[in-house]
């Protein structure tokens, strides 16, 4: 068996589809809402190096990473220890070596991969134009502009996936979550000048 079909077999299992579509979309909206609201931090700043922006983005994002993979992993374990317990009381047997037993102690896994990863990659993502400005690369803006205009657009998808998994439309969903985004800046601007 695959390990798509065996990861799709333990999810269904342990009906965690729905937390793990959960965790990417949350997490990836405060890994973008988090760059967006740094790199603004810049904008209205002094002008900073761009090394010195490129680094407290990092920090940013491999701490949301680090945080999103321990907290989901160990909230993860005890549910899904308290769900095996459960059963395994209700069955008056041990589920240890069973696909239920596999799905409780690796879900968890796989939880907090994606709870951690989503942050951590669409933040990436969002400052890549800093890496790509002081490597040099010509950028249609200025690339703390252009990492904010990426953050917007990560958000609208965000909202996009968010419609569609509600089945509603999903251009209100992704304006929905950009006027946030939008909220945000706001705030940061009112608050900082």
């Amino acid at each position: 068996m695959s390990l798509s079909r065996r990861t799709q077999r333990m999810l269904k299992l342990s009906g965690s589809h729905g937390i793990v579509r959960r965790y990417l979309i949350v997490n990836g909206f405060d890994g973008a809402l988090t760059m967006l609201g740094l790199i603004i931090g810049f904008v209205v700043s002094q002008p900073a190096e761009l090394q010195l922006v490129i680094n407290a983005c990092l920090a940013a994002a491999i701490a949301l990473g680090m945080s999103g993979i321990s907290s989901a992993y160990v909230s993860e374990v005890a549910e899904r220890k308290r769900a095996l317990d459960e059963l395994e009381g209700a069955m008056i047997s041990d589920l240890g070596d069973s696909a239920h037993g596999r799905a409780a102690r690796w879900v968890p896994v796989l939880v907090a991969l994606v709870n951690g990863g989503a942050p951590l990659v669409i933040s990436l993502v969002i400052i890549a134009p800093l890496w790509l400005a002081q490597a040099g690369f010509s950028l249609p803006l200025a690339p703390l502009w252009f990492a904010v205009v990426i953050a917007g657009l990560s958000i609208f998808v965000l909202g996009v996936l968010l419609g569609r998994i509600a089945d509603v439309s999903w251009v209100r969903s992704g304006v929905r979550t950009l006027m946030i985004a939008i909220a945000t800046v706001s705030l940061i601007y009112l608050l900082t000048s």
